[in-house]
């Protein structure tokens, strides 16, 4: 293994130098930097990361936690392009991505301990039950924290803005013609209470009176729940001309139902998805929904989480909202 020794006999400098040369020091001239760095490339020398540990308090790691109840894992259309976007800009600052997990043996450690035993230097925290104990633990922790679409008082939050996205989403929907709209929602977390609070407000700003039965509880990326509520929807007394699903992916689902319905999408009804996945635009008919804007989420994210673990006491907690964009598809049609 090549050792600063090794290049300080290579350059004719001191150990010392070459120690300040790769960890740019000021006192070091720009040449003579060049030159160290440029024979410990040729050496084939790596800085030893438990002595850059020792020697900074930091590990250069942050801990992704990442459970998906759906157990689609990293297929899960948005939260993958987010993850994505957040490695991407962590390893451009330097950092490295762990992946935080709870195992189910009776010696299991809690996220926290598994935290601590990597040695991580801080945590985004994205799809999880954020009322699990051992998510709560990890939050009321000294790590440094950033969350994804759920807010905590005390932590960072990035969130994508549902309320808007819901409100232009009906609007546009409304802007067609439609007055009969039925909203089959995600399983119930913030995001859901957002979208769900922001449809009833939309719909009384629009003058609608939308009947209970319009309204159904499924689940995200569950195309199987969303085609049965279909369904029901479908064999109402006074059906809806619009659905609403929680999710491209589940709209899919009510897709297929209508489908074997013998009904004709947009003619006969309408449909809208939510989070502008690569498949919702290239399926027939492409399908109006809102785009999340999964790239600036990961970003942000992981900008926020470095500035909170390398200035912890200038960095300010807040929530940060992330709009999205409505993309006008070809699976609304006018109704007269």
């Amino acid at each position: 293994m090549v050792s600063m020794k090794d290049i300080a006999n290579k350059c004719g400098v001191s150990v010392a130098t070459v120690s300040k040369a790769l960890n740019d020091h000021n006192d070091i001239g720009a040449k003579t930097k060049k030159e160290v760095r440029r024979i410990a490339k040729e050496l084939g020398y790596f800085p030893n990361s438990s002595a850059r540990a020792l020697k900074t308090r930091r590990t250069y790691n942050i801990g992704v936690l990442f459970v998906d109840e759906g157990r689609s894992g990293l297929t899960h259309d948005y939260f993958a392009n987010v993850l994505d976007s957040f490695k991407v800009t962590a390893e451009a600052n330097g950092f490295d991505i762990t992946f935080i997990n709870c195992t189910s043996r009776k010696d299991r450690m809690s996220y926290l301990e598994h935290s601590l035993y990597r040695g991580v230097d801080g945590v985004v925290i994205a799809c999880v039950d954020f009322y699990d104990p051992d998510v709560v633990e990890l939050i009321h922790s000294e790590l440094p924290v950033v969350t994804i679409d759920h807010v905590f008082d005390y932590r960072i939050a990035i969130v994508s803005d549902n309320i808007k996205g819901m409100h232009d989403l009906l609007h546009y929907v409304y802007e067609n013609g439609h007055r009969r709209i039925a909203y089959i929602h995600g399983d119930d977390t913030s995001v859901t209470q957002n979208r769900l609070g922001s449809f009833y407000r939309t719909m009384e700003e629009l003058g609608i009176d939308t009947p209970d039965e319009y309204v159904k509880s499924s689940f995200y990326r569950n195309p199987e729940k969303a085609a049965e509520l279909t369904k029901e929807l479908l064999e109402l007394n006074n059906p809806p001309t619009c659905i609403v699903y929680p999710d491209d992916y589940s709209c899919i689902g009510g897709i297929n139902a209508i489908k074997e319905k013998k009904l004709k999408i947009p003619r006969d009804i309408s449909v809208v998805g939510y989070d502008g996945t690569y498949i919702s635009q290239i399926m027939e008919p492409r399908l109006t929904t809102v785009k999340q804007d999964t790239k600036e989420i990961g970003k942000v994210a992981a900008e926020k989480l470095i500035k909170l673990i390398e200035n912890p006491k200038t960095t300010l907690i807040e929530k940060i909202v992330i709009e999205g964009k409505m993309l006008n598809g070809a699976s609304v049609g006018r109704v007269q």
